[in-house]
């Protein structure tokens, strides 16, 4: 038996749609499938397993912790404060994701719009200051020609130890700029480093789903500001 993906089409139900029920009933076939077909499902099998992780993982989101973000953000773009993002590797494309959405999905007339960078987008700045004073400083700094007290500065790390990421926090908080950070593994250095973590715990070295679950957090998180507006 071979699962079928459901039509995309919307239904309505109760007001509420079943995009959500279909793929679930999807990934249930799937999973029966993978159950009775011959050794050319592994990709099935990977694919159902690791959906399967990813939603366990991200039934572990700390909401009070969510809340605190979106408050923070919230902040920053009602004080006209700006906003600096900055990750390592797959975590550095989020950031670069995520800044675009801030800075262009939110924006809606009549509400504030949000100041925001990505830290790991200028490449010529990036690695003037890693070659000449250490890759450790590619992001401090830059914070230090920029960041202001009252700013707000949000790391991304799996594994919450990049020195890069360690220095930005250590001069952030040294001029009054908040901290937040998503995080996975252990939290590592950071955990108790930021004002305020959103931590996905999991194994060391599960750097696929941790990305995975950060790249869906901040999601959420523009979908949150999106949905209040400028409303603080």
């Amino acid at each position: 038996m071979r699962a079928v993906m459901p039509r995309t089409t919307t239904v309505e139900e109760g007001g509420d749609t079943v995009r959500s029920k279909l793929l679930g009933s999807y990934l249930a076939e799937l999973g029966a499938s993978v159950d009775t077909v011959d050794g050319r499902t592994s990709v099935a099998r990977t694919a159902v397993d690791y959906v399967r992780a990813l939603e366990l993982l991200l039934r572990t989101i700390d909401l009070e912790a969510l809340e605190r973000v979106v408050a923070h953000l919230t902040a920053a773009r009602s004080s006209g404060r700006t906003i600096y993002v900055a990750g390592n590797g797959g975590s550095s494309a989020t950031a670069s994701h995520w800044a675009n959405d801030l800075g262009k999905a939110t924006k809606e007339p009549g509400s504030p719009a949000i100041r925001v960078m990505s830290l790991t987008d200028n490449v010529p700045w990036l690695t003037a200051l890693a070659n000449d004073e250490g890759y450790e400083h590619g992001f401090s700094g830059q914070l230090e020609n920029f960041a202001q007290e009252g700013d707000l500065l949000v790391v991304i790390s799996a594994s919450g130890n990049s020195p890069n990421l360690v220095h930005a926090v250590e001069l952030a908080r040294a001029m009054g700029v908040v901290t937040v950070g998503l995080l996975g593994f252990d939290g590592g250095r950071l955990k108790d480093m930021v004002d305020t973590r959103l931590w996905l715990e999991t194994e060391k070295g599960a750097y696929g789903i941790v990305e995975s679950g950060h790249a869906v957090i901040c999601d959420i998180l523009t979908t949150c500001l999106i949905a209040q507006g400028g409303r603080g």
